[in-house]
């Protein structure tokens, strides 16, 4: 179903029951208290925080939704561009620009259709009054396919204001991840503007997309920098098995689908686990534990958990938790939540959000049941 443009304003005013309570969750270090800040979301896919305590909420079904602080009312933001809400696709991740206070822009990716297939697109556009006005598309996936698997579509703002995208190798053209003659299973990174950032690899190759940065990738659903090196940090879902954690180097071949951990749905071989000229994850899964969103956590409220890597499994209800050394996981704690994950954000006053990934989805705040 495409998403009808300028579609109509909606306010909506929540009683939870969900919200008067809340429950306590004990892990290695903290114990935890699960607040549900609101419910009935349609699969909820990225979380922004506006500078006022708002937040925008993404939706697969093509939906922007604006929550107040408290989670009781939402409204519905006008002027997206038409989107193809099938299967993985549809509306997808949400950040601000580095001067939003200023310029109210903000960036989202999305399924974009065409007349042969679809693929994933980023747009920048300004939010004022509820509505979106400026909408301009700075980078569309070439080549489309008519599949519904594997958009990719985290969206992080480098330390210099240029736009990292991670895309997926849309299901069924794992070939092209290792080929640069297209934008499928890449890192792509532009100025703002849509054009390729100054500082890529292959940027005066001929018979190369200049706005690659890093290829061989299968499908990208967290992304962060870290917050000392300025580096960025993704994670990938594996095929059955093999999900990684990798940090995207500028012009490294990540190896999917020559390289891998994983094996095909079913069973079967897909390639090797190493070889000469591909970097190996610092991280990796087997089995899938199917990873979306993913943060630094830099915060005082969990100390304990400061500059740990948190991410949410789709797979087994999860938020994880690596603690590291010298760009080592040296340790994983799984906490169960019990819902599939899609996103973890950290709040501006520390506290981390979950979104979980349903057609009543869950947008959930942890604290520290100290707090």
């Amino acid at each position: 179903m495409l998403k009808r443009l300028f579609s109509s304003l909606i306010v909506v005013t929540f009683a939870l029951s969900a919200q008067a309570a809340s429950t306590s969750l004990v892990s290695e270090k903290v114990t935890l208290e699960l607040y549900t800040v609101t419910e009935g979301l349609n699969h909820p896919w990225s979380l922004a925080f506006l500078p006022d305590g708002e937040m925008l909420v993404t939706e697969r079904n093509g939906d922007l939704l604006k929550l107040s602080a408290d989670g009781k009312t939402r409204i519905s933001i006008t002027g997206l561009p038409s989107i193809d809400a099938r299967g993985q696709g549809g509306l997808l991740d949400v950040i601000l620009a580095a001067d939003y206070t200023s310029s109210k822009q903000i960036y989202f990716s999305y399924s974009e259709p065409g007349l042969k297939g679809n693929s994933t697109a980023v747009a920048s556009a300004t939010l004022n009054n509820n509505q979106l006005s400026n909408v301009k598309v700075i980078f569309s996936q070439s080549p489309k396919y008519d599949s519904r698997h594997h958009f990719g579509s985290r969206l992080v703002l480098d330390r210099n204001g240029n736009l990292f995208i991670t895309t997926g190798d849309r299901g069924s053209e794992r070939h092209q991840a290792q080929k640069l003659d297209n934008h499928l299973g890449k890192v792509i990174h532009i100025n703002t503007d849509g054009t390729a950032a100054n500082d890529n690899p292959f940027l005066h190759q001929a018979d190369v997309k200049a706005e690659i940065w890093s290829y061989g990738h299968r499908n990208i659903q967290g992304a962060a920098l870290h917050p000392v090196t300025g580096q960025l940090w993704t994670h990938e879902h594996g095929p059955q098995g093999g999900d990684e954690i990798n940090i995207a180097l500028s012009g490294k071949n990540y190896g999917w689908p020559v390289i891998t951990y994983g094996e095909e749905y079913g069973g079967g071989v897909i390639g090797k686990t190493t070889q000469d000229g591909f970097e190996q994850p610092l991280h990796y899964w087997t089995p899938s534990i199917a990873p979306s969103g993913m943060l630094f956590y830099t915060a005082e409220l969990f100390s304990q958990w400061q500059n740990n890597l948190l991410l949410g499994s789709l797979k087994f209800g999860l938020l994880v938790r690596l603690e590291l050394n010298n760009n080592k996981v040296t340790h994983e704690e799984r906490i169960m939540i019990g819902q599939r994950i899609r996103d973890v954000t950290q709040g501006p006053d520390g506290s981390i959000y979950l979104l979980t990934d349903s057609n009543n989805g869950q947008l959930i705040r942890l604290r520290p049941a100290s707090k």
